[in-house]
């Protein structure tokens, strides 16, 4: 049986930041990762994609975001096509109009700490 896969919109090679707190969870509950982040390079030993297209999975079980609203407003479409079971938008992330667009576009949000849900309290996760 395969892995469960996530992506990490937001992913950060900075140990403080949630966004390389994701990173770390998921990889210790047994998920295929895929950290996404414009600049590239890696984080926790994982290649970083650029975009979420680059993300080799077909489809993701999850997506994890750490973006700010008008950002992540802008990617709606992109992670739409990649397709996902669930879209988990972190506290922070969300917007009225990243919420509009998201159920617009068919996407199963969620609002809560995707770390939470997998049994990790982020405080665990020391720098």
């Amino acid at each position: 049986m395969s892995r469960p896969t996530i992506a990490i919109l937001g992913a950060s090679p900075d140990r403080s930041k949630f966004g390389n707190k994701a990173v770390r969870a998921y990889l210790q509950q047994g998920y295929d990762v895929y950290p996404v982040n414009p600049r590239g390079g890696q984080i926790e030993g994982l290649a970083v994609a650029t975009t979420l297209a680059e993300v080799p999975a077909e489809r993701l079980n999850r997506i994890s975001v750490y973006l700010p609203p008008p950002v992540l407003v802008g990617m709606l479409d992109e992670i739409a096509t990649k397709g996902c079971d669930e879209l988990w938008l972190n506290p922070g992330t969300e917007s009225p109009e990243v919420l509009e667009r998201a159920e617009q576009l068919g996407l199963n949000v969620i609002m809560a700490c995707s770390i939470v849900d997998i049994g990790v309290s982020p405080s665990t996760l020391s720098s």
